[in-house]
């Protein structure tokens, strides 16, 4: 807490006794928080109406009938009819530490005792400055803007890029790959049904991604079609944005010798290399992916999110924009920082990061787990797939339908999950590493198994 002053309610004897009275309080919440449960029959009408009242507010349904509680434990949350579920997709990738932890929890009491309940451009406290230094040191970039949402850090991204190398005003991205919901994003997302009715903001090309059965022969294709578009189009890059690992696309990864292939076709050209990082971001073995595929030199931009708490873009010093260009009246709320800085800390001790961090050994244990479906009903289940904390398979045909139904199912017999990819479209698995266990593993396991079986 360098730049952090003497801080007399910090230190009061009160505060920490609150806290203390509040984890009490959780923690009783938190005794029968042990298992999966179905919904209470007597909440059903209750609930029935929260979820239509939902719909009517939102102008659609929830993809899940899901409202919580506000109360859970580790993997398991409890929603408001009662119900009692895994939670293996974690708000898809937010909540690494699970729900209700109680170290989390005090880092947003300390957030909830600051003056300010959102920071932003004019004000900023000195929480904000220790989370953007905490982000260069472990990425050693050389700038960092703090921001609401990840889809926001991938814009300021393109700004910075465009910028830097006006006038170029086209991009490049890989098929499959997602980098946002709002106007200027939605071009790039390589998703038609979201940018439908939209006017277009600027030109897109696309290059095929990794494949992992073809390495030699997908990173020449894909090698091919770049350096295609820089004939058709001399100078009119400005930057090109990777994934990793392609999450929304169906989590697949790529290696290092393919992103560093057409990363140094890029380098020569001077066109910017953003790098993706609002899902794989504390996943991997490294905090930023980027350093788990070692492209740290090659690396211009990159963008972070979800389990983040607090989004950002981070960048080095030769893109450095002129002022003016990045500025939002919210960079965050100082409950977010405050447990962003906790969780970062919180990886870092508990060693989530290495070859044997815990990042790699819960997706060994899982992997080895889904596997064993798979010898067994090779006709219902293949994969595993994914990195680190994200882990993914395909069930049954991977036919999008049917897959939607299975998820419902997966969520009805008590587990949360997601869908990712198209032909094959699969089921998508963010584990909350920091709390989940071998036993909740093979409790969703066996419950992933049945659901298959009856499907």
């Amino acid at each position: 807490m360098r730049y952090t002053p003497p801080d007399l309610l910090k230190v009061d004897q009160r505060i920490a006794e609150a806290k203390r009275l509040i984890l009490s309080a959780v923690a009783d919440q938190q005794k029968n928080l042990t298992s999966i449960r179905p919904p209470d029959p007597e909440l059903s009408a209750y609930y029935q109406d929260a979820l239509k009242t939902f719909a009517k507010c939102r102008g659609t349904e929830l993809w899940y009938p899901y409202v919580g509680s506000g109360i859970g434990k580790g993997a398991f949350v409890k929603l408001l009819d009662g119900s009692v579920k895994y939670d293996f997709i974690t708000g898809i990738g937010v909540h690494h530490f699970g729900h209700s932890h109680p170290e989390l929890i005090a880092a947003a009491v300390d957030g909830a005792l600051s003056d300010l309940v959102m920071q932003g451009n004019l004000q900023q406290n000195s929480d904000s400055l220790e989370l953007m230094e905490l982000l260069l040191e472990e990425s050693k970039l050389d700038h960092c803007f703090l921001t609401t949402s990840g889809t926001m850090a991938n814009e300021n991204g393109f700004k910075i890029a465009f910028q830097k190398n006006a006038p170029a005003s086209r991009i490049l991205a890989f098929e499959k790959c997602f980098a946002g919901r709002t106007l200027a994003m939605s071009q790039v997302t390589d998703k038609a049904a979201i940018r439908e009715g939209l006017p277009l903001t600027f030109g897109v090309d696309y290059i095929p991604f990794f494949n992992p059965h073809e390495p030699e022969k997908s990173t020449k294709h894909a090698v091919e079609i770049l350096k295609n578009y820089l004939y058709r189009y001399p100078k009119q890059y400005a930057a090109m944005i990777f994934e990793m690992v392609q999450g929304e696309g169906g989590f697949y990864p790529g290696n290092k010798e393919f992103f560093r292939t057409l990363m140094q076709i890029l380098k020569d050209s001077s066109i910017a290399i953003i790098v993706d990082e609002v899902q794989t971001f504390g996943r991997t073995s490294k905090l930023f992916a980027f350093h788990h595929f070692e492209i740290e030199d090659l690396v211009d931009i990159v963008t972070i999110g979800k389990l983040s708490q607090v989004c950002a873009t981070l960048w080095k010093a030769e893109y450095n924009p002129r002022p003016g260009m990045l500025s939002q009246t919210f960079t965050s709320s100082s409950t977010a920082i405050q447990v962003a800085k906790k969780m970062i800390h919180l990886m870092r001790k508990e060693n989530f990061f290495g070859p044997e961090g815990k990042n790699m050994l819960v997706n060994q244990y899982f992997s080895q787990n889904l596997s064993e479906i798979s010898k067994q009903h090779p006709h219902l289940i293949r994969g595993p797939y994914g990195l680190g904390a994200m882990i993914a398979f395909t069930p049954l045909d991977g036919e999008m339908k049917r897959v939607i139904q299975f998820g419902y199912n997966l969520f009805h017999t008590g587990v949360l999950s997601f869908i990712a990819g198209k032909d094959p479209t699969r089921i998508r698995l963010l584990i909350p590493v920091g709390v989940v266990t071998h036993e909740d593993i093979n409790t969703v396991t066996k419950i992933i198994e049945e659901t298959l079986l009856t499907a």
